[in-house]
Parts: C-alpha cells; sequence; structure tokens
C-alpha cells in the first residue's frame, strides 16, 4: 500500500456540509469579536469599572493587537502539530478570555481577557481555512473558500448588530459571557464533525524568528492602532513604527539566510557530519512572486476600505441620523446582502482573478465615494444603496483573492498561507480605522469630518486596486 504522505490530497473530498458550517461559524464567531466591542463603548465608559479613555482604547485594541500579531505563527503550528488540534485549542483560549472579561473586576483583567480571547481566535483562523484547503479538494475548493470568505465578512456583521443589540438591551458583560457557552458548542460541534488531516512534521516553527515576526507586526499594529490619539509623527509612533519594521526585517534576513542554506544543503549529494540547518517559519523568496504580493495586497485593501466603513458607520447613524444601537445594528445589514449572495457566483470566476478582483475592489472605493455624500437629510435607502455597493464589491473580491493566498504556498503550508492572508487583512482593518480616525480628529465633529475620511479611504482604494491589478498579469502559479 502506498504510504500517504503530508501533502496528499484526501482520497475523496471529506468536506461534509455539517464540517464546512462548524469551521465557518467558528471563524464567524471569532471575526465578530473584533466589531462588536465598539457600539458597547459609551456603556462601557459610563461602567462601574470606571475605565479611562486610554483603558477604553486598549479594551478595543488588545483583541485585534492578539490577533493579528499571532496569526502566522498560529498557522505554522497548526500545520506542524494538527489543525483540528489547533482549532480546539483555539476555540478553550478564546471561551477562558471571555470569562475572564466578563466576570472581571478591574479594566486591566477585562483588557487581558480581550487579548487571550484575541490569542484565540489566532488560532482558530487559519485553522479553519487550512481545514478547509484539505478537505474540500481541488473541485471544490473554490465554492468552499467562498463560503469561508463570507464567513469573514458575516463576522464583521454580526459583530455590530449583537453589540448593538446587547448595547440597547443587556450589559456588555452579556457579550463576553454569551461566548463562553457558544464557544464550547462550536467546539463540541468540530469535534464530532470535522476529521483530522495529515500533519506537516517537517515544517519549523523556528522559535527566534517567530518571535522576531509576532513582536514586529505587534509593535507595527500598536503604531497604526495608536497614531490617531497621538499623531502619526509623535515620537512614541514613529518610535513603534521604528522598532517593528527593525524586527520585521530582521525577521526576513534570518529567515532568507536560513532558507538559502536548507536550498543549498539539499542540492548538496554527499552527507555532512555537520547538523542540519533549521528551515525558517516561511521562505521570504514567495514574495518574488508578483501575484502573491498582489493577492495579499488586494486582502488588505478591502479591508482597509470595509472597516474604515465600520469604523463611521455606526458613529453616523446613531450620531447624525440618531439611531439606537439596536436600531443601528439592523439598519447596516445591507452590508451583508451582497457578502451574502455575490461570492457564491464570484466562485464560478476564480480561473480569471485579474477582471473579478479589480471590479470588486474598485466597487468598494466607489461606494465610499458616495458613502462620503451623506449627511444628515440624505434617506436612508440612498444611504442603504452604497452599503449594497459596497457589500458587493466585497463580495465579489474576496473569494479569488482568499484562494489565490490559500494556493500559493504549498498544502502543507496552508494554515501558514492562511495565516499570511488573514494578517493582511488585520491590517488593512486597523489601517483602515487609524486613517478614518486620523481625518475625524481633525475636524470639529463627525458630520463634518465623516465625508473626507471615506473620501480619503476611497481614493486609497481606487489607486491601490490598478497596483493590485497589475500584480494579477499572468498565469496563476500553481500551489
Amino acid at each position: 500500500m502506498p504510504k500517504t504522505t503530508a501533502t496528499a490530497e484526501p482520497a475523496e473530498p471529506a468536506l461534509k456540509r455539517s464540517t464546512l458550517l462548524a469551521l465557518c461559524a467558528c471563524v464567524l464567531v471569532a471575526q465578530s469579536m473584533v466589531a462588536a466591542i465598539n457600539l458597547l463603548i459609551p456603556q462601557l465608559a459610563a461602567s462601574d469599572l470606571g475605565p479611562s479613555r486610554t483603558e477604553i482604547l486598549w479594551t478595543v485594541d488588545a483583541y485585534v493587537i492578539a490577533f493579528a500579531g499571532l496569526l502566522i505563527p498560529a498557522g505554522a503550528l497548526g500545520d506542524r502539530y494538527g489543525r483540528k488540534g489547533a482549532l480546539l485549542a483555539g476555540l478553550g483560549l478564546f471561551a477562558v478570555g471571555a470569562g475572564v472579561s466578563a466576570c472581571a473586576p478591574v479594566p486591566a483583567l477585562l483588557i487581558a481577557g480581550r487579548g487571550i480571547s484575541g490569542a484565540g481566535a489566532a488560532l482558530i483562523t487559519p485553522a479553519t481555512m487550512s481545514l478547509v484547503v484539505h478537505l474540500a479538494g481541488p473541485a471544490r475548493r473554490a465554492q468552499a473558500m467562498a463560503s469561508w470568505t463570507l464567513a469573514i465578512g458575516l463576522g464583521g456583521m454580526a459583530g455590530n448588530l449583537g453589540g448593538g443589540l446587547v448595547g440597547q438591551f443587556l450589559s456588555w458583560r452579556a457579550l463576553f459571557a454569551a461566548m463562553v457557552p457558544l464557544a464550547g458548542l462550536l467546539a463540541l460541534a468540530v469535534a464530532l464533525s470535522t476529521p483530522r488531516t495529515p500533519r506537516s512534521p517537517g515544517n519549523s516553527l523556528d522559535p527566534l524568528g517567530t518571535l522576531l515576526l509576532t513582536a514586529g507586526l505587534v509593535a507595527v499594529l500598536f503604531g497604526i492602532i495608536e497614531s490617531p490619539g497621538h499623531g502619526w509623527t509623535s515620537p512614541v509612533i514613529l518610535a513603534a513604527f521604528g522598532v517593528g519594521a527593525g524586527l520585521v526585517w530582521a525577521f526576513g534576513w534570518r529567515s532568507l539566510r536560513a532558507a538559502r542554506a536548507v536550498s543549498g544543503r539539499d542540492r548538496t549529494a554527499a552527507p555532512s557530519a555537520t547538523p542540519a540547518p533549521r528551515a525558517p517559519l516561511f521562505d521570504p523568496r514567495v514574495f518574488r512572486s508578483p501575484r502573491l504580493r498582489a493577492t495579499v495586497l488586494g486582502l488588505a485593501t478591502g479591508f482597509f476600505g470595509l472597516f474604515a466603513l465600520f469604523f463611521v458607520n455606526s458613529q453616523y447613524l446613531q450620531e447624525v441620523k440618531g439611531y439606537g444601537p439596536g436600531v443601528t445594528g439592523v439598519a447596516i445589514l445591507p452590508v451583508i446582502v451582497g457578502m451574502a449572495l455575490v461570492p457564491k457566483f464570484a466562485a464560478r470566476w476564480t480561473a480569471h482573478p485579474r477582471p473579478v478582483v479589480g471590479a470588486g475592489l474598485a466597487l468598494i472605493g466607489l461606494g465610499l465615494l458616495g458613502t462620503s455624500t451623506a449627511d444628515a437629510g440624505t434617506p436612508y435607502p440612498l444611504y442603504a444603496g452604497w452599503l449594497l455597493t459596497i457589500s458587493a464589491g466585497t463580495g465579489l473580491a474576496m473569494p479569488a483573492l482568499t484562494l489565490g493566498v490559500a494556493t500559493s504556498l504549498p498544502a502543507r503550508q496552508a494554515g501558514l498561507g492562511s495565516g499570511l492572508g488573514t494578517s493582511a487583512r488585520e491590517i488593512g482593518a486597523a489601517l483602515g480605522v487609524a486613517v478614518s480616525g486620523t481625518v475625524l480628529a481633525g475636524r470639529p465633529d463627525l458630520a463634518s469630518g465623516m465625508g473626507s475620511a471615506l473620501r480619503v479611504v476611497g481614493v486609497a482604494v481606487l489607486v491601490l486596486t490598478g497596483v493590485v491589478v497589475a500584480g494579477l498579469r499572468g498565469r496563476p502559479e500553481q500551489g
């Protein structure tokens, strides 16, 4: 009987509907907690915890920083030691963090709980995508990835809706308390429905490289997230960007040396008495591919625009239109429509990513420019039409971009590929919030600053769309 290798495709695709639903539900819940806290800020500020403005910001940011900063090593961890195990461990961490946050008697514990949940989300997201890639098989992979991408988008919407309803009718503690049994139910669903996939024990976790990359990403994310409050040119922010860039450069330099050493040893036929060089977390030379660079930039661009909208949208609907938190959550629902309906159609065109991605990102940019014209007198149906435009663009572009990143690395590194793609999403999302927040900070109120903020982001999305489309020339590489 032939020996099964770590990179072999399943003999028959094992991605059942129940498995796909469980995996998508996991990533939806993990993504929802990025946005849910935003609509609870007023209630949290007035709570018995008495948090300062800085502590409120860290309550929001701790989850995002831990989530995005740990994605790449978390994906590699799942590839090496087991994706299903990584997913279950991530759900456990997510539940522990939510429980700590729900019971927190002081702001510090609330922030710590958010960070623990973010670390759990970092394990959940790449593990789910990697399992989808392995279990779907080549014939169903595009449709399955469209469903996974939809779950990412729906997570943002579910966070806004859930946060709004909790803010309207319940205490902020109820949001975190509800996550504990929900994570338990998801873990049970995964345990019963999801088969294990072959591990990739040859993949290296490279502890020093992992530390350099994680610390570098955390420093960069800190700079992006804190820049609206401190100013982009303040010493604190410049230091964060400088440290982050230096650590990421050190990771790239060290990883490139290690990759070359491994390649050189592999080409040498003669045995050597010296120990084999340690492989890097991933080979930076993968970014020589224009298509990989373009798909990563495309993911960051789409979420840059989408989360700039999320940041401004809830404030506009509450402060300018006068909607309550619950109504605001419902009023955002048009953004779900395109994300829910378009990906299934877009999956049919993944063999031609250039026009699909270009059209999708352009719709996001144009929708943002349309939304920038809204004011207190704008009829809601017109505003909802612009939300639908952005939604359709997201649903059109994201499946092709996600599949492009997922297939850019060998199947044994699918979790790592997912980590790269999701890191791009989260960094883009953080930039979208930071840029729109910076523009708003320079205006006297939201009504006067919202249009400028969305115009800046919309124009940036359209410019970056041209760069992404140019990078998608040529035939797709085989992952």
